[in-house]
């Protein structure tokens, strides 16, 4: 296993870690975090021989999850610690442990922060641990999105493709067939602001870099590749410039509402009706029920719509992995515990007593348990998980930067700034190229940018 350094000169190089398009993708904080920190002791079973493992992690139903670990297991035991969502000082946490050497066995880390982990060197290199087993139990685009030049960093815990969660009610009342795609989605919009001028379709979420890079991914984008041995950075390409010429049109004609989705405000519009659709993660069907029980039979869940007719092609939009560090004494065990979480059917049933709902497990095994345990009474019967089934297959090739955290921000000030009528969704994609490529070049790696 490489040292930090050489990992770093690898990297530079392009001879063995970059990210390739493999099918690959995040969402801050949306698969059910909190930041309440707990530390689980061993069972009563395990034998004074037990090989213990920590784990860090904000998932909910991680407890549940490492107390059902452990009454089965006498070898392995596992010292569990709550830590806050990575946005919320979760990923400070992990990198300064990782600086000092003493970093958890097992950590969680979402699909567009796993690059520069990866690159720091906190997350280790898997591929010579992982069995044929737990390979074939993953749903090839999971597993593709921890995937760097056929290295594996981390294990896919959940995917979850972009849909589209609507308000079936409101859609009767206004005579709105549910669109297939983006363009049938803007006359839908037209539709609505035309008959309920105080309601909108959607919002644009001014905190939502990643979905916007779903957006971009679903049409077509490559903001980041390997080719030619470099990192090659194209946050405009004409992919993109589509896709931000079409919300910015709809911003401009005022079909949306402009707002953070992780806001208060954002919960009142949909607590109201005044917004009638959720462009999100399969995870957020789980979230709307818990939210707003209300509300239950006036929701429903559709395919995200398509740029054009009769393409089959998605992005995702949040999903975490759980990585080994590069601090583990004890990798094989570490890597014994992740596979139990993501493939056996006693840990989904055990997050999942926690109250956590919807998550789409990477391990197709598992989406029985899911469907068995998920009360389809809110979406009137609605079998959600096969549809996510089929959305889950449609995720394409995308390749996330080694800073995304940066350029999220950089990104999302520019669609904060545009509330007060300055710029445009276009120059805050090309701010975030201008404020991602001084990151690269410090962390020494060779790099092109492109412009347009």
């Amino acid at each position: 296993m490489p040292g930090r350094q050489s990992r770093r000169s690898v990297l530079a190089t392009m001879t063995a870690l970059p990210l390739a398009g493999a099918m690959s993708a995040c969402s801050t904080g949306s698969s059910g975090s909190d930041s309440t920190s707990r530390t689980s002791t061993a069972g009563s079973r395990a034998g004074r021989n037990a090989t213990h493992i920590t784990f860090w992690s904000a998932l909910r139903g991680s407890q549940e999850v490492v107390d059902a670990f452990n009454r089965t297991h006498d070898t392995i035991q596992v010292d569990f610690q709550q830590i806050p969502s990575g946005p919320q000082g979760g990923y400070a946490k992990l990198s300064n442990a990782s600086r000092a050497g003493n970093a958890p066995d097992v950590a969680t880390i979402e699909y567009p922060q796993l690059p520069g982990f990866a690159i720091d060197g906190v997350a280790r290199d898997l591929t010579d641990l992982l069995t044929d087993r737990l390979r074939a139990e993953l749903l090839p685009q999971a597993l593709a999105l921890t995937t760097f030049e056929k290295r594996v960093f981390s294990v896919p815990l959940d995917v979850e493709p972009m849909v589209m969660h609507y308000r079936t009610d409101l859609f009767a009342e206004y005579g709105i067939e549910v669109p297939r795609t983006w363009d049938a989605f803007e006359e839908a919009s037209r539709t609505v602001r035309t008959k309920a001028p105080g309601r909108r379709l959607t919002a644009f979420a001014t905190d939502g870099a990643f979905q916007f890079a779903s957006f971009a991914w679903q049409a077509g984008a490559r903001w980041f590749d390997t080719g030619g041995g470099a990192w090659n950075v194209s946050l405009a390409d004409e992919p993109t410039r589509r896709v931000a010429a079409y919300w910015q049109r709809m911003i401009d004609q005022d079909l949306v509402v402009m707002t953070p989705v992780d806001s208060r405000s954002y919960d009142a519009l949909l607590s109201t009706g005044k917004v009638l659709t959720r462009l999100s993660g399969a995870w957020d069907a789980g979230a709307q029920m818990n939210a707003r029980p209300g509300q239950k039979g006036r929701w429903a869940v559709a395919p995200l719509p398509q740029w054009n007719a009769g393409d089959a092609s998605l992005g995702t939009h949040g999903g975490s992995t759980f990585a080994v560090t590069k601090d583990s004494r004890h990798p094989e065990q570490a890597l014994e515990f992740i596979e139990w979480q993501v493939s056996h059917p006693d840990a989904l049933r055990a997050r999942l007593s926690s109250g956590a709902s919807s998550q789409y497990p990477a391990a197709p095994g598992l989406v029985a348990v899911g469907r068995k345990a998920f009360d389809r009474g809110y979406y009137n019967g609605q079998d959600i998980y096969t549809l996510f089934e089929q959305e889950a297959r449609k995720i394409g090739n995308w390749t996330w930067g080694p800073r995304m955290t940066a350029t999220q921000k950089v990104m999302q000030d520019g669609f904060a700034r545009m509330k007060g009528g300055q710029g445009s969704l276009l120059d805050s994609v090309r701010a975030a190229q201008r404020g991602t490529m001084p990151d690269l070049k410090a962390l020494g790696l060779s790099t092109t940018e492109h412009s347009d």
